[in-house]
């Protein structure tokens, strides 16, 4: 089993993506996590969650003491790992190539096509190459063959590599590749990673890619990235340029085959210190893609808004009785959690493939699709008369299910509850659909809406609420904070500068508080260990307390948030404030998320720019 000391903080890891899969890069160099061809796929580079069976691709200064740091090209996901050692520097770019015809495009055939061009920038730096597939979460370690002067394939299972590029690579035992590459200032060396299917790789082969080709790729990716970030909105403040980093990551969490938004990159990153709050975020949330499709929007990015509005309205059509919180990238139901036999990251086990929280209950699931087509309808796009149909089944579904436990927000894996902000969303799910049919003259059952939404406040007031402390509370007739009570405000429920809200949002800091950062909750969940800060909900926090013209207390929230990003602007889930440490998947789409919502609250954005 492998020690703590050899697997690299969380934070030193940079995405590079495609809009169809991603890998994480250390700043050491190496590749430790690549799931191909899909972000839910296997993996074939996993060291991220077992470093001695899951493979990686390495490339390290041979000089031991050499020191690295990374950036990324501006405004744009690729990444630069930049070494430096006493006889000189050289700097390494990363990427997955975008197709020609831009990010949702058709993909590049047979496969992804990952590149790492190393660069010399003064001196002679030497670099030692590793190369070691490992298919099927590490369990497949494959089979070798050279196959021209600089390529070789990697075969296992129905999981294939193309490798090659100018690096001269010999095999180090019986399923690794090895090399060492010299640069001097202004030489390259380059080296491709394509997956391809073995059928493929055996029939027709693949195309090598020479020197001219693979720099061709590079001007052409960075030149993608930047126009589409360049569409980004302005802020006009000093946030600006961390928002547009937020909308980069988004969209590389983004499956441009059909719009879906990926919760995270990563499966089983730890929410705690070798615990068991392991979970895999591979998925496409409705609630990640109700605050995607928001943001996003705001931004100036209606394309990919309305990409993830359809996605998550097509996936739940049809299913509303059954309605899944989240579905896999192709609009799949089915998220079966198994556990793998791996050491887990830093020994935190188990590790975790599907979630079975898809199957539970979360009535605030109806409340988010309700409120994402009003949303867009006050963009100036009305519901048709398929889509209609869809949201009065929506809307019928909260009237009927209100009364019913669940299990949150938060996915909570013991009896359900009835929290507070689940029913707030049933509350909102009636609020919108009679505000629809009225503005679209649609027809609807509107009085028993209207009697049903009447109710949902009434019961919400009377046992969601402390009178004695003047504060909403987690669930009824709870004494309890919880922090998904800051998201009332954003569907109308009660105002932000209400002086219910202000209370309650002084409550959630007492309560939850850690070191400036934001807990979920404070209660025994049924698993072992104390989860970190969740970041969203510090970030709510501060959005919640501009909107409430607390701006210097908004501004400390914000900054404390912030700080916990990587030096790439990178937000994980959660972090623990006492080890200033990053804990759970990454890069954390809600976190991106809430973190371009709480800065243009900070900017002077109305609280809803949808209207």
């Amino acid at each position: 089993m492998s020690g703590k000391r050899d697997y690299a903080p969380i934070h030193d890891y940079g995405l590079i993506g495609d809009c169809r899969t991603a890998a994480l890069v250390s700043r050491g160099g190496s590749i430790d996590w690549w799931c191909v061809p899909r972000f839910d796929s296997g993996s074939c580079f996993g060291r991220l969650l077992d470093h001695e069976r899951g493979g990686h691709c390495s490339i390290v200064p041979a000089d031991a003491g050499a020191t690295a740091f990374q950036r990324y090209l501006r405004h744009t996901l690729v990444l630069e790992t930049t070494f430096r050692g006493g006889a000189g520097e050289a700097r390494m770019l990363d990427f997955l190539a975008l197709p020609e015809g831009g990010h949702d495009a058709e993909p590049i055939e047979p496969g992804p096509l990952l590149l790492r061009v190393v660069e010399g920038t003064r001196g002679l730096v030497e670099l030692d190459v590793h190369v070691a597939p490992r298919f099927d979460y590490g369990d497949v370690q494959p089979q070798l063959r050279k196959v021209g002067p600089a390529m070789h394939h990697a075969l296992g299972g129905d999981d294939g590599l193309a490798i090659g590029g100018d690096v001269e690579l010999e095999r180090d035992g019986g399923h690794d590749l090895a090399g060492r590459i010299a640069v001097r200032g202004g030489e390259r060396k380059r080296m491709y990673l394509r997956f391809c299917r073995p059928g493929v790789l055996d029939e027709h082969g693949v195309e090598d890619l020479d020197a001219e080709t693979i720099d061709r790729l590079l001007d052409r990716t960075v030149a993608m990235w930047r126009s589409w970030s360049e569409r980004t909105a302005d802020l006009g403040t000093p946030e600006s340029e961390g928002v547009r980093r937020s909308a980069l990551i988004l969209k590389a969490l983004t499956y441009a085959p059909t719009g879906a938004v990926v919760a995270a990159a990563t499966t089983s990153l730890p929410e705690a210190e070798g615990g068991d709050r392991n979970w895999d975020y591979r998925y496409a949330w409705i609630r990640d893609s109700t605050f995607a499709a928001r943001c996003l929007a705001d931004l100036g990015h209606d394309v990919e808004a309305d990409r993830f509005r359809r996605f998550i309205e097509r996936s739940a059509a049809g299913h509303v009785e059954d309605l899944r919180i989240a579905y896999g990238v192709g609009g799949e139901r089915r998220l079966i959690e198994s556990e793998l036999d791996l050491d887990g990251y830093r020994g935190a086990r188990p590790v975790r493939i599907g979630n079975g929280a898809a199957d539970q209950l979360q009535l605030d699931a109806l409340g988010m699709l309700a409120d994402l087509t009003w949303r867009w309808h006050a963009r100036g796009h009305s519901p048709d008369d398929d889509h209609w149909r869809f949201v009065v089944d929506v809307v019928d579904r909260a009237a009927e299910a209100w009364k019913e436990p669940d299990h949150g927000l938060w996915e909570w894996r013991l009896e359900p509850k009835h929290f507070v902000h689940s029913k707030v969303m049933c509350w909102a799910a009636l609020d919108r659909g009679l505000r629809l049919a009225k503005e679209c003259m649609r027809k609807a059952p509107e009085r028993r809406w209207a009697r049903i939404r009447d109710e949902v406040r009434e019961a919400v007031e009377r046992k969601g609420f402390d009178r004695e402390r003047g504060v909403f509370v987690q669930a009824f007739d709870s004494k309890r904070a919880d922090a998904a009570l800051l998201l009332l405000p954003l569907v109308d429920f009660v105002a932000f500068d209400d002086p219910r809200m202000l209370a309650t949002v002084d409550f959630v800091r007492a309560e939850l508080d850690w070191n400036g950062l934001i807990r979920r909750y404070d209660e025994d969940d049924g698993l072992s260990g104390r989860e970190g800060a969740f970041l969203p909900c510090s970030f709510w926090l501060a959005e919640c307390l501009a909107y409430q013209g607390r701006h210097d207390e908004a501004r400390e929230a914000f900054d404390a948030a912030l700080a916990t990003a990587s030096e790439l602007g990178i937000f994980s889930e959660e972090h623990d404030p006492d080890r200033d440490e990053a804990y759970g998947n990454v890069p954390q789409a809600l976190t991106h998320l809430s973190h371009i919502s709480a800065a243009l609250a900070l900017a002077g954005s109305p609280p809803d720019s949808a209207g």
